[in-house]
């Protein structure tokens, strides 16, 4: 089964506080940066104001960029391997909103030091309410890890399966279980506090502050699977979510979960292609509406 990364929603303030990568074995295994909240990311999607951009290359372009978001600052670096981010970046003048999805880099000057940034696939100028979305969803995500962290620290030996049966992805269970692992002790409220204060930021007033330049000319446009504007493209993303939920309630018929070949062919007949199947069902895995019991199963939690 095809599993895509997930492109992680996470603020700066807990993108730029992890300390823990956990290296792809073999040539096309995945790299993981492990944030203090379980985020197993190796890609992320973040949403702030581009504050700053600066090409350092000298025979070919290389863009060094900030992004800030109510929380800190994200990093971003992009050069020829990335020619449609790096593209877009040439073309954008601070200060603006942008989406940003992109895989994540690690520096370590010295033993015990690490740094993370993003190299950029995409990069694209939005506008405040699409800013405000992502602070939200940023929020809703941001608490879910917590509420993760706090139900695996109840348990003796935090454990990927409890947590799965709990209602949790695969994926956070996995990183919870990671982070506590190796930041040990980690202060929740802490983070409880930089998501409520997130939140503070989408307040009326919090606005009028904001100067930034006319961009009605720069409408937003879909980012990422993950990212949808439009209210009736929203719609229909979810009706296919709903329809491929269903097909994985119906197929699991010995309790154990659906075989993914049936949902494949069951979904075609439903007019949901292999490829856009894939991008659902990591979103419903992202929302944790199912797990993977084993590989190559689905089962709705």
């Amino acid at each position: 089964m095809k599993n895509r990364e997930v492109a992680w929603r996470v603020f700066a303030g807990e993108f730029s506080s992890s300390r823990v990568e956990i290296k792809g074995e073999g040539e096309k295994m995945p790299s993981y940066v492990v944030s203090p909240l379980g985020a197993m990311m190796n890609r992320v999607f973040v949403v702030g104001v581009l504050t700053d951009i600066e090409n350092i290359g000298s025979n070919e372009p290389f863009w060094r960029a900030r992004i800030s978001d109510p929380t800190g600052t994200f990093y971003l670096s992009s050069g020829q391997y990335q020619p449609e981010a790096t593209m877009a970046l040439s073309k954008i003048q601070p200060p603006k909103f942008v989406a940003v999805v992109g895989k994540i880099r690690t520096y370590s000057p010295e033993e015990g030091t690490m740094y993370v940034s993003i190299r950029p696939e995409k990069v694209t100028v939005v506008d405040i309410a699409l800013r405000d979305y992502w602070v939200m969803e940023t929020c809703k995500a941001t608490l879910r890890r917590i509420s993760a962290m706090e139900e695996a620290k109840k348990m003796s030996t935090p454990s990927v399966d409890e947590l799965v049966k709990l209602g949790y992805g695969q994926a956070l269970a996995e990183g919870v279980v990671k982070s506590i692992e190796a930041y040990g002790e980690v202060d929740l409220a802490n983070y409880r506090n930089m998501a409520v204060d997130a939140l503070k930021f989408l307040m009326p007033e919090q606005h009028t502050g904001v100067d930034l330049p006319d961009m009605n000319s720069d409408a937003p446009e879909e980012i990422d699977d993950e990212v949808v504007t439009d209210p009736e493209a929203q719609q229909t993303q979810e009706d296919k979510e709903k329809v491929v939920l269903a097909l994985v309630e119906q197929l699991d018929k010995g309790g154990k979960g659906a075989p993914w070949d049936e949902i494949v062919a069951e979904a075609k007949k439903s007019g949901i292609e292999r490829e856009e199947l894939d991008e659902i069902s990591n979103s419903l895995l992202d929302k944790g509406l199912v797990y993977e019991p084993v590989l190559g199963k689905m089962k709705v939690i």
